[in-house]
This record gives structure tokens, C-alpha cells and sequence, in this order.
């Protein structure tokens, strides 16, 4: 298990000494998601924050109709999960699942609550992390409500430049709110 780039991301926000450092990687969980292995499903309650360190997952809901609709992409360095059913240990409202093989490194949520009373920085660390989780979301909602298509499509392009060549149009219609076809249309009158 290589907490490496997870270490990096910490290490943005907060310094730990190499004590620290050995301790919480001793409380991370590592685990292996084959492409089209789901993570975590709808109705299970979350175990704790993921941290994707290769591959590629996404968390979606799935409406009345069968419709994916894709909240988030998740690359590596990249967090995912239904924070709500962590924090309030309640079924999970989204699927997270790869899109290829991936690996991911998780905390539990007991342990997270043990880290903050070893190592009280890992408090702000996370506060971090809540407070960015927040304002993107409240943009993504933003985006949806207020833009049209092809500006939303522009953002998708900004937030994820990578995997603009390497998703399936489908995945990216789901995730700016528009059916494939819409969207292969959209991109073709672009040209």
C-alpha cells in the first residue's frame, strides 16, 4: 500500500512529523476496484472518505427512471463518497463504482474520530477538505441551474482536463445534465 500521494495532498494543508506520518498510514485501508466494481452502492452506509490513488471512479444517483445522473469524477488525488451517510451513518443516496481498474485508500469513520484526538492538526486538515468539498458542490449546483449546455460542458472541460479524450461521451452527458445525443450534437455544430 502506497500512501504517497496521499501524504502529498495532506502535506498541502498540514505538516506531520514522521511519527505522525507512520500512524496514519497505519489506520488507512487499502482497496482494489476492478472497472465496473462498485465501491460502494446506494442503501449501504459509507465506511469513510476514499482517496483514489489510481484509476478512476464516479458517484452517481440513479432517478425513478433509470437515468444515471454522474455527480462527481473522481482521478486520482481525488476524494469521493456520500459524506452524508458517513457523518450520520445512515444509507448511502449514491453509487460509487470505477470506470477502470483503480486503487483507493479509506479511513474509517471511528478512526477518524481516534485521529483527531492523537493528532489534533487532521481536525483542520478535514475542515479543509469539508470547506472546498462545499463551495465545489455549491458551484456544480450553480452550473446546473443556471448555465446552459455548452457552458456547462466548458467547466467539465476546466475541472477535469484529463478526461475529456478518455470518458465515454455518455459519462460526460450524465454528468453536464444531457442526453448523448444532445451532446454529440452539440459538440459536432462546435466544429
Amino acid at each position: 500500500m502506497d500512501a504517497s500521494l496521499l501524504l502529498q495532498h495532506i502535506g498541502r494543508h498540514i505538516s506531520l512529523d514522521p511519527g505522525e506520518q507512520a500512524h496514519f498510514s497505519s489506520i488507512l485501508h487499502y482497496r482494489a476496484i476492478k472497472k465496473r466494481q462498485f465501491l460502494s452502492r446506494e442503501g449501504e452506509v459509507t465506511r469513510g472518505p476514499v482517496f483514489v490513488t489510481s484509476g478512476l471512479l464516479r458517484s452517481y444517483s440513479i432517478d425513478n427512471n433509470g437515468y444515471e445522473h454522474v455527480i462527481q469524477f473522481a482521478p486520482p488525488g481525488w476524494w469521493v463518497g456520500d459524506i452524508g451517510s458517513m457523518v450520520h451513518q445512515r444509507p448511502s443516496i449514491l453509487n460509487v463504482d470505477a470506470l477502470e481498474d483503480s486503487e483507493s485508500l479509506y479511513i474509517s469513520e471511528a478512526d477518524i474520530d481516534d485521529l483527531y484526538e492523537r493528532i489534533p492538526k487532521f481536525e483542520r486538515f478535514f475542515r479543509i477538505l469539508s470547506q472546498n468539498a462545499l463551495a465545489a458542490h455549491q458551484a456544480r449546483i450553480v452550473s446546473i441551474l443556471s448555465l446552459q449546455a455548452k457552458q456547462r460542458y466548458a467547466e467539465f472541460c476546466r475541472l477535469y482536463p484529463s478526461l475529456i479524450d478518455c470518458l465515454p461521451q455518455k459519462q460526460i452527458a450524465s454528468y453536464i445534465g444531457v442526453t448523448p445525443e444532445f451532446l454529440s450534437k452539440m459538440l459536432n455544430t462546435k466544429a
